[in-house]
């Protein structure tokens, strides 16, 4: 027993029945080079070397527009300036309402006990008290930010010649303006001969009177 040993199962002129399969390995797959031609569709065929490129011109700096006489115009904007008749319609307005306040004034004096003795210095007392209603008047629209009631009534709006709105400091040039215009008439006349329509109070403030346009 010592020495018992189990015999072959497999006769020895047969092989082993355990069969070697060789492994194979997936390869992986290499990418394809693009052709020369597939290339070339990608990026475009060359341009020829006698053609030229097109040269695109620098836009030229936004200038203000010209007038008449070959002289640059104060405005840039595209929008209208008010026709004098306008403004004198506009202006009327605000006359009016000056006047009443005037008349509120005067009324109020009498009222007081004052009389009205025509002398030179009663004249001149009156007359710097319509001024200074006429000066309160539209101090109190450029504080207020606003057109006066007669640029309102008369569809009149102010913008700057750059077609902004106007900022305080433009408001208050333009009333001062205003007050040297009315005192020597010249700078209301001066929109007759201007070639913009312009009085001295819009060359003051760099703006005027255009038509209010509904949004």
């Amino acid at each position: 027993m010592a020495r018992a040993v189990q015999t072959s199962l497999f006769p020895n002129g047969l092989e082993s029945s355990i069969i070697l399969v060789e492994q194979t390995r997936s390869k992986p797959a290499r990418k394809s080079n693009p052709s020369p031609t597939t290339k070339s569709r990608r990026t475009g065929t060359r341009a020829p070397e006698g053609q030229g490129k097109l040269e695109f011109l620098v836009p030229a700096p936004a200038k203000p527009r010209t007038l008449g006489t070959t002289v640059d115009a104060s405005i840039y904007c595209d929008m209208p300036v008010a026709t004098p008749l306008h403004r004198a319609v506009a202006a009327a307005v605000d006359w009016a309402m000056v006047l009443i306040a005037y008349g509120a004034f005067l009324f109020a004096f009498r009222l007081l006990g004052g009389q009205f003795v025509l002398n030179k210095t009663n004249l001149m007392v009156f007359g710097a008290a319509l001024l200074l209603i006429g000066f309160t008047y539209g101090l109190l629209a450029a504080i207020a930010g606003t057109e006066t009631p007669g640029m309102r009534w008369t569809r009149l709006r102010l913008t700057t010649f750059d077609g902004f709105a106007l900022e305080p400091r433009h408001r208050v040039l333009r009333m001062l303006g205003s007050c040297l215009s009315v005192c020597t008439a010249v700078g209301l006349l001066w929109s007759l001969v201007d070639e913009e329509g312009l009085a001295w109070q819009d060359h003051i403030s760099s703006s005027f009177p255009t038509l209010a346009v509904d949004r």
